[in-house]
């Protein structure tokens, strides 16, 4: 993990704009069950990348690009992902409880089995995303693209979402 421990400290460097800095570019990488807690990754190259297990809780991942990652069981609590790409990501089982994936892109995610209880996912887009058996409770989805999202069994109880769901039954 030596390399990982330097590829944090360049990137955190490149953040700072200090000399030496360079983006982390994570892609590809079997990172399961590694402990990122807290860490700033923002902006940051995650693609394809298998984070399943790990404890990301508090992690800073804004506007970086996890499309495809396998974050399948993974702490996200209180984590800052506004602005982050997890398009086609596997997020099933994952526990994003107070995270914030305002202006997310999670489309065609699978967020099957996770929480999202407390989470802010205005102007996120959920677009195809499978939320099966996914606790919504007191989630904040104002804006959200919800077009096409599975949310078959899924814990709702947000005024919100519940007019987002007439309006769309309206249109149809």
């Amino acid at each position: 993990m030596r390399d990982l421990k330097e590829i944090l400290r360049k990137h955190q460097m490149w953040l700072e704009s200090k000399e030496g800095g360079e983006r982390a570019d994570l892609s590809n990488m079997n990172l399961s069950n590694v402990d990122l807690s807290y860490a700033d990754l923002s902006c940051a190259c995650l693609n394809n990348t298998n984070l399943s297990g790990a404890d990301l809780s508090g992690i800073n991942l804004s506007s970086a690009n996890l499309n495809h990652a396998n974050l399948s069981d993974v702490d996200l609590y209180d984590a800052d992902l506004c602005g982050a790409n997890l398009s086609h990501a596997n997020l099933s089982s994952a526990d994003l409880y107070g995270a914030n994936l305002s202006y997310a892109n999670l489309s065609n995610a699978n967020l099957n089995c996770t929480s999202l209880k407390g989470t802010d996912l205005s102007n996120a887009n959920l677009s195809c995303a499978n939320l099966c058996d996914t606790n919504l409770n007191d989630a904040d989805l104002s804006g959200a693209d919800i077009s096409g999202t599975n949310l078959n069994s899924a814990n709702v109880n947000y005024t919100n979402l519940i007019h987002k769901l007439e309006l769309y039954k309206l249109d149809a």
